[in-house]
């Protein structure tokens, strides 16, 4: 399955699983110093950041690849709904010509096949980006017991992404996300959007449901405040 289609399947039951990400997002809002005018979200889901924005907006982009999740996204006079893919031409054509006072985005960008390219791209629309990107980490002692890679991007990649177009603040966290039960546990990692749709074998989902011994899940994610660089 897809990373696109997890979130579609997914959609309506994502804001009771979607737990880091809604920790992340508000974090992320709260962060920001001014308040903007002119904004861009990408990764926008049902709303999480937008609905923690408590000041005036003049026009607020929310662009996500899930139908599902842009039909849940808060609607107004001055928000524009779009869904895109970001790693296809048709994003890069649809925002070249836009102009943002900041570019947001949470919990999304870690699955770009090209980040390099759109960050260049929001050098030449934006004087600022704050973003949030779950790294390889998460999910750290699934992928030893399973040996499969993450599907998600690195912190180094991440970085080196940013910093090719941005002066950049990084800031790394840790979480560990407790559980009652192995059952609700591994719920969470298929309804949560996280795993981006990267399914075991019957053979190898049984192993590691067996070995994984931990009542708790861990994830880690990147702050990233990125400026123009004068």
């Amino acid at each position: 399955m897809s990373v696109q289609n997890e979130f579609s399947k997914h959609a309506n039951e994502y804001n009771s699983y979607n737990i880091i990400q809604q920790i992340v997002a508000k974090s992320l809002v709260r962060d920001i110093q001014k308040q903007p005018k002119r904004m861009l979200e990408l990764g926008c889901g049902s709303g999480q950041i937008f609905k923690h924005i408590n000041w005036d907006v003049d026009f607020y982009k929310a662009i996500d690849f899930s139908h599902s999740m842009c039909e849940l996204h808060p609607k107004a006079s001055n928000v524009e709904v779009n869904c895109y893919n970001f790693d296809t031409p048709e994003f890069i054509d649809a925002i070249k010509n836009d102009r943002y006072d900041l570019v947001l985005s949470a919990s999304a960008l870690q699955w770009s096949k090209d980040l390099d390219k759109i960050i260049g791209t929001l050098a030449k629309i934006t004087p600022e980006v704050n973003a949030v990107l779950f790294t390889s980490n998460t999910f750290k002692t699934i992928q030893k017991i399973s040996q499969k890679p993450s599907p998600i991007l690195d912190i180094e990649s991440i970085k080196s992404a940013f910093s090719n177009h941005f002066e950049c603040e990084f800031e790394i966290f840790n979480y560990n996300l407790e559980f009652d039960n192995k059952k609700d546990l591994f719920d969470y990692i298929k309804k949560s959007g996280v795993s981006g749709g990267k399914s075991l074998s019957f053979k190898d989902a049984k192993k590691l449901y067996k070995a994984y011994d931990l009542n708790y899940l861990e994830f880690e994610v990147i702050f990233i405040k990125a400026f123009s660089i004068s």
